[in-house]
């Protein structure tokens, strides 16, 4: 039994352990500014640990963060059978911001069903009062476009409410929530894109409003959609595979949660400013070349850092040239102008993969803030790239990276050995299941013997 234990958990931190390294690279500081990568879990550093996971399909589309959680939804995962039905369930898998291990999944119930609908949870998301929410893909026959609330201790979704397509039931991808989706807090504001599989594609964009303590109406002064009749280029008539829309906070309180400026990043553009009247507001056409991303990715957020304005957007995807799956990090122009804005850093430095994932295009990221023990703004930025890999990186003044610091004698070398290997680990294990207390398995440092130091030791054997 003993032995059995031992391989057991061994294997599950070896797979565990692989989430725990880091892109290898170092960023130089910017402005004062540092970046470091925390953890990566990819194709280009993770090998198998990655390719053989769950995450690593082409049902898992999107990804958010909340609270030190990520979040990755996949669509039609389980197999459930209820009764006589056979059910495709949608799950979402958890991991820890703080070392990427992998926490318990999520398996999704609608009405205490098994949530089974054909792309169910193709977009997830989080609203800005911690409510994690999925919402399927429609096609053109859908009438309206369901945004569920999760509730992620028991799966449970409940109906916020149905997005109408109007006289323009058009194809939906990916949605964008702003403010407060139950409506106790703050307004909220939800849209999406109309797409279509090859271009021109469609001019619509859909909207639901609802005032603090208000009832949802259409988010176009009453109206449900718009037809945009800007775009960049002018060229353009309509939006083509896969589009995404990110609103924009207010600067004041009024108007925080009031998505009147937004992101649209599509096939054939960079990401694009409209406003509530749909006219075009800024654009990539006066940014320096290299600035401009390759090869049709879709993706991006803004976030604050010390007064300073920064847009993150994805350079490449897998048919990048050079590497794929990157995204720039920028700080914006004087008035938040992308003619302006200023280039930071490329990361991974080194790609996050570049097989094709049969076309998703869409490049999910998120942001957190903090405090750190100077009193410093600091930001966790989260980036994931479907069938690809995902990563945590932090940036701000003092962001420091987890590599191993001094230590007396070798790093990892509990046996005393004079090298480190899975004999070290499995020393380890075998004081975990004893609950042995002998400090010299404190590999890490924080003062007690658990999984946290068999995966510090992997690390040092997975890096040579």
């Amino acid at each position: 039994m003993k032995k059995f234990l031992l391989l057991t958990l061994a294997a599950i931190t070896a797979s565990l352990s692989a989430l725990a390294i880091t892109d290898g690279q170092t960023y130089d500081p910017v402005n004062d500014i540092k970046i470091v990568n925390k953890w990566i879990f990819d194709r280009v550093h993770c090998g198998t640990a990655y390719t053989d996971n769950v995450i690593c399909n082409q049902r898992a589309r999107t990804a958010t963060m909340d609270q030190g959680i990520i979040y990755v939804s996949r669509s039609e995962e389980r197999t459930v059978i209820e009764g006589t039905d056979t059910i495709a369930q949608s799950v979402i898998h958890r991991f820890s911001v703080e070392d990427g291990s992998q926490l318990e999944d999520l398996p999704l119930y609608l009405d205490g069903k098994p949530y089974g609908r054909f792309l169910g949870v193709a977009s997830i998301g989080r609203d800005s009062f911690h409510h994690i929410w999925v919402a399927p893909m429609t096609s053109t026959v859908q009438q309206y476009v369901p945004i569920y609330m999760v509730d992620t201790e028991t799966g449970e979704l409940t109906l916020i409410v149905e997005m109408d397509k109007g006289d323009a039931p058009q194809r939906t991808d990916y949605v964008d929530v702003i403010g407060d989706l139950t409506l106790e807090q703050a307004e909220c504001n939800i849209m999406t894109v109309s797409g279509a599989t090859a271009d021109p594609g469609f001019p619509t964009l859909y909207r639901m409003h609802a005032d603090q303590g208000g009832e949802w109406e259409g988010g176009f002064d009453g109206d449900p959609y718009m037809d945009i009749i800007n775009f960049y280029p002018e060229t353009k008539t309509g939006f083509s595979l896969a589009p995404v829309i990110k609103m924009i906070e207010g600067p004041d309180e009024d108007s925080r949660y009031s998505g009147e400026m937004f992101y649209i990043d599509c096939f054939d553009t960079a990401p694009v400013v409209y406003d509530f009247s749909g006219s075009v507001i800024d654009s990539f056409e006066n940014t320096p070349p290299e600035l401009w991303p390759q090869s049709t990715p879709n993706g991006c957020i803004e976030f604050k850092l010390e007064d300073r304005d920064f847009l993150v957007y994805v350079n490449a995807d897998m048919n990048g040239n050079g590497h794929g799956c990157q995204a720039n990090i920028c700080e914006l122009g004087e008035g938040q102008s992308l003619a302006g804005m200023t280039k930071y850093w490329k990361i991974p430095a080194d790609s996050l993969g570049k097989v094709n994932d049969s076309g998703l295009r869409v490049h999910c990221f998120a942001v957190d803030y903090s405090i750190d023990e100077e009193g410093f703004e600091e930001v966790t930025l989260f980036t994931f790239k479907a069938y690809n890999g995902m990563a945590i990186y932090k940036i701000g003044r003092n962001v420091k990276s987890d590599e191993p610091g001094p230590q007396p004698g070798l790093y990892g070398d509990v046996n005393g050995d004079g090298e480190v290997t899975i004999a070290d680990v499995n020393v380890v294990i075998d004081m975990i299941l004893l609950g042995k207390t002998d400090l010299k398995g404190d590999v890490n440092g924080d003062k007690e013997i658990s999984i946290a130091d068999i995966n510090a030791i992997i690390e040092v054997i997975l890096r040579g």
